[in-house]
């Protein structure tokens, strides 16, 4: 027989049912009010009374007065448990009023009275209940499948199991999360309340009932012998604490114990958690709390009133009690944390290691760790391996009301071979701020890309003392970003051809029957192709209803072959990609174009996922990339090919930032790398809207930009913060010595060849006459209206004299101040000095502003840049530049802001010219659009997209042991 699945109900909160009147509630009797002999039983099913008791014999006579439960007042006590218990919701609702705690019930098998009760005081205190009804004959393996899902369902506060004994296993029970469970089943809860953290465990409601009754009729066990008798079970275990706790004397036996009778005789008070006494001895109170008995079916006068059964109405109220402060601590726990960051300690060698060999000797902490100790909860980080973990954005809603941090950029002069150090600087800061400073911060950095790893560049984590851990997989591979990009950017590609070819080789009757197929005899429009239609204008739903004419305009792209702007992309330096022939196969029917390949972090998409803000932000872009133009000229977008949908679920989970770690166990978000020359060269909107949040108010997010100033810094500010809505307080300027030797007329370097001693000896003049570039670099972020802290990244051949010069220089050019950083030689607390910079320079009102209006033509935001960025006299269009210019200001996307494609090298087009070229003409040799990613980006000189290998390229040196599988010669 074919076993039945779980059945789910969901419940909202009923209005509280009035009582029925007529029902006579007795007051509890004091001890002294009670005759000696008299024995009182809770949780009996009789609601008369009979007997009488032997005055002043001090023995029971075996006729002793009855109680029953209802008969001490006990439902007040109910009522009161509930009262509160509303009352708690209702302030929780009033300090977020979307907020609704829900209770989870797994029973298995048919229903009885005690989920009766406990669905109806759920009701009344308001609770919302999800109910999984599973068959009696289910198995463990699918309860516990049952828990598991609702452990990991946010939206759930509290688990009750409602399961036959044979299903209370110890297996079962530990299934149920600490914080969820309310019953305080579980080994862990149990084991705070023996230990005594009240503030964490939940109270077992039938044992916390029965010390309530207790307490109301007034039995202190104050020096009482208590008697349990039961099966030594968990209830068992929870009573005798409970009343350990309260002063009581506990003796426990079995329920069929040969002794029970002489027990109980001598005992003050009796609770049965099984079976019943044949005879009562002089106990003043007997209390029955065996599950069989809390589920038999009261009598019509006790169904009157759900509250009088005893036991069972008590507990339950007291298990939604538990429920919601289940709540309560969930709603806590969702507030924003301070930092309890424990900082991993340095042991700076001299000389400096290698950057892999620093990165091996720090043993990093688990990234759970690292999460909980910046406040992350747990359902917030998805971990991959021991020392990288995805966040979920959910963790920005849970923050969205707490105030920002300081908000930091790092940039730098105009690279040079010899390199500047941007990302080593930046991860030195945050060293400094957080492991020194003891102030939160995090560092924000782009994902490398394979490319440059494997060619020329090398790594991109920093380096020395001041770098992110492990460096082999920050590096290599990371969470996969990259591979999602270039798996949904040549899907993308695929599509275009695969259409172009369909539609030249079909009807469009036979078009229309494969997009919209026949199945089991139905046609439907898929969601995009609803989209596709409501573009097209035409509002319709069935597929039978179209005309021709509306089929021919439903099914026809007519892309226009030589007006395809997306190529295929792979995370490689492969120059014999830049230009290719596709199609030459039999099968493609001569449909042959010519095309290239990009580098992957050049991909339009890497740019989407970099300025996107959430889930639907990145799928509204990826629709609207314009891959191409139709033959009238109109642009065809991924929309328009029915692939969105596909390239979101391929980028679901790139879309969340990768959290890692430094050196000194300082977090980072490693997300996005855009690459900088044709994109943004910014990480990730996300990453920074985050981290935002998690710093604190008084903590610093340092984030960086690619290249020079005059590239990465314009573009974070121009196009980055307007697609955030984030200011920046403050600018870290990175300069090296060498480097501003060579802006000053140094010589040339080659790769593998000894340095000229130029570089490695004291030259002030070379050092003046670079400091040029440094001082353009501080006016163009002036432009901005943002402080300008300069860092002096340096080397161990820099001399104290040329050190002070740039400083000097750095000061007297409008920076807040100047600083040496010693990071790479002693991590963070070689950059103390520039921490304290830049926290004054972040209390300084930052007067933010854009260079241009998006108002502007594009041809004006063009020369602006060029004019007051670059330096140029004024800029050369040329006429295939002009005409996608005016046919992007007719398609209607004037009104984006510019994203300059130029070489790094330079201020100017040209890499060879170094400090401050001034009156060039820059050349605009094409225009392209990335509509998706909202920029327009015009082409700078013979600006490339696929870098080539070298002659000899990094991979000569990496290497993999076999046996300890440790890479080496990475860097």
């Amino acid at each position: 027989m074919r076993r039945l699945s779980a059945l789910r109900q969901t419940f909202t909160p009923c209005p509280p049912r009035p009582y029925k009147s007529g029902f006579k509630k007795l007051q509890p009797p004091g001890r002294q009010a009670v005759a000696p002999g008299t024995c009182t039983l809770i949780a009996g099913r009789d609601a008369s009374t009979s007997g009488g008791s032997a005055a002043g014999t001090g023995k029971s006579t075996g006729a002793a007065t009855r109680f029953g439960p209802w008969q001490i007042g006990h439902d007040t006590v109910v009522r009161r448990i509930i009262q509160k218990s509303k009352e708690e919701i209702a302030l929780l609702q009033r300090a977020r009023p979307t907020f609704k705690p829900v209770l989870a019930i797994i029973q298995a098998g048919e229903d009885d009275y005690v989920l009766e009760v406990n669905k109806k005081i759920a009701a009344e205190v308001g609770l919302n209940i999800i109910h999984i009804c599973l068959p009696s004959e289910c198995s463990e393996d699918e309860i516990v499948d049952e828990i598991i899902k609702l452990n990991e369902d946010s939206s759930v506060h509290g688990i009750f199991l409602h399961l036959p004994l044979v299903f209370q296993t110890s297996r079962v029970l530990n299934s149920v999360k600490k914080e969820k469970d309310v019953d305080g089943i579980s080994d862990v809860n149990f084991g705070r309340l023996v230990r005594g953290d009240m503030n964490k465990c939940f109270d077992p409601p039938i044992a916390s009932a029965v010390l309530e009754l207790l307490t109301e009729s007034d039995a202190s066990l104050v020096g009482k012998s208590v008697l349990i008798a039961g099966e030594n079970g968990p209830l068992e275990a929870a009573l005798q604490f409970l009343i350990q706790k309260s002063g009581g004397v506990v003796v426990s036996c079995l329920w069929n114990a040969n002794n029970l009778q002489s027990l109980a005789y001598d005992a003050d008070v009796i609770i049965l958690t099984k079976g019943k006494l044949d005879h009562e001895g002089p106990a003043m109170t007997v209390i029955n709390c065996d599950p069989t008995e809390l589920s038999e079916k009261p009598n019509n006068q006790e169904m009157n009133h759900f509250m009088n059964w005893g036991v069972g109405p008590l507990s339950a109220a007291l298990r939604m009690q538990n429920a919601v402060e289940g709540s309560r601590r969930w709603l806590n726990g969702q507030q924003y944390k301070q930092w309890n960051l424990r900082c991993l300690k340095l042991q700076p060698l001299s000389p400096v290691p290698s950057d892999i060999e620093i990165s091996r000797s720090q043993t990093p902490k688990a990234v759970s760790l690292l999460a909980k100790e910046i406040g992350l909860l747990e359902d917030e980080i998805e971990v991959y391996g021991k020392t990288k973990a995805k966040i979920n954005l959910s963790l920005l809603e849970r923050l969205k009301e707490k105030p920002n941090g300081k908000y930091v950029l790092v940039a730098g002069i105009t690279p040079t071979p010899l390199g500047e150090g941007k990302s080593t600087v930046t991860i030195g800061l945050v060293q400094a701020l957080t492991a020194q400073l003891k102030l939160n911060s995090f560092a924000c950095l782009r994902q490398p890309s394979q490319g440059p790893t494997f060619g020329v560049k090398g790594g991109a984590a920093g380096g020395g003392y001041a770098q992110v851990i492990p460096m082999e997989e920050f590096n290599l591979h990371l969470t996969g970003d990259i591979h999602a990009i270039t798996a949904a950017n040549n899907l993308l590609a695929a599509a275009i051809d695969a259409r172009i070819l369909h539609e030249a080789t079909q009807s469009d009757k036979a078009l229309y029957n494969r997009l919209v197929p026949s199945i089991n005899g139905v046609r439907q429009f898929s969601a995009v192709q609803v989209a596709r239609l409501q573009k097209l204008g035409i509002k319709k739903s069935n597929p039978d209803s179209l005309t021709a004419e509306e089929i021919n305009l439903f099914v026809r792209l007519d892309i226009d072959p030589s007006t395809i702007t997306w190529q295929r992309v792979v995370d490689t330096n492969d120059r014999f990609l830049r230009k290719i022939t596709v199609g030459q196969a039999n099968t493609e029917k001569g449909f042959t174009r010519q095309t290239q390949f990009d580098i992957a972090v050049a991909s339009e998409i890497m740019a989407i996922l970099a300025l996107s803000d959430g889930l639907v932000d990145m799928k509204q872009r990826l629709g609207k990339m314009v891959v191409a133009s139709n033959k009238k000229g109109e642009p065809v977008t991924a929309e328009d090919l029915g692939v969105t949908g596909a390239l979101a679920v391929l980028m679901k989970d790139a879309i969340k930032p990768t959290l890692m770690q430094t050196l000194e166990g300082t977090p980072v978000f490693v997300h996005a790398g855009p690459f900088a020359n044709i994109a943004h060269g910014n990480s990730s909107v996300l990453a920074d809207k985050i981290a935002l949040k998690v710093v604190g108010e008084e903590g610093f997010v340092v984030t960086e930009a690619g290249f020079g100033a005059d590239i990465g810094m314009e573009k974070f500010f121009n196009i980055k913060c307007r697609s955030s809505g984030l200011c920046p307080d403050v600018v870290v300027l990175v300069a090296t010595v060498r480097a501003l030797k060579m802006h000053g007329g140094g010589p040339n370097v080659t790769a593998g060849v000894p340095l000229p001693k130029e570089y490695t000896e004291e030259n002030l003049q070379l050092v003046s006459d670079g400091c040029c570039n440094l001082q353009k670099q501080i006016q163009i972020a002036h432009i901005f209206g943002v402080p300008v802290v300069v860092a002096v990244n340096v080397f161990k051949t820099d001399s104290k004299a040329e050190l002070e010069l740039v400083c000097q220089i750095a000061k007297d050019s409008g920076a807040f101040d100047a600083v040496p950083c010693y990071h790479w030689s002693r991590g963070g607390k070689g950059s103390i000095e520039l921490a304290e910079a830049v926290r004054k320079a972040a209390q300084q009102q930052s007067q933010f502003r854009f260079l241009y209006d998006l108002q502007m033509p594009i041809v004006e935001k063009i020369r602006t840049i060029a004019q007051k960025i670059y330096g140029a006299k004024d800029i050369e269009l040329s006429p295939e530049a002009q005409a996608k210019l005016d046919w992007y200001n007719k398609q209607g996307f004037g009104e984006l802001p510019v994203c300059m494609a130029k070489t790094h090298l330079s201020l100017s087009h040209q890499p060879d010219k170094k400090g401050v070229p001034t009156g060039f003409i820059l050349p605009i040799r094409t225009v392209r659009a990335s509509i998706g990613a909202g920029f327009i980006y015009p082409l700078v000189g013979t600006m490339s997209t696929m870098p080539g290998l070298p002659t000899r390229p990094c991979f000569y040196d990496i290497d993999l042991d076999p046996e300890t599988e440790q890479i080496t010669g990475l860097f």
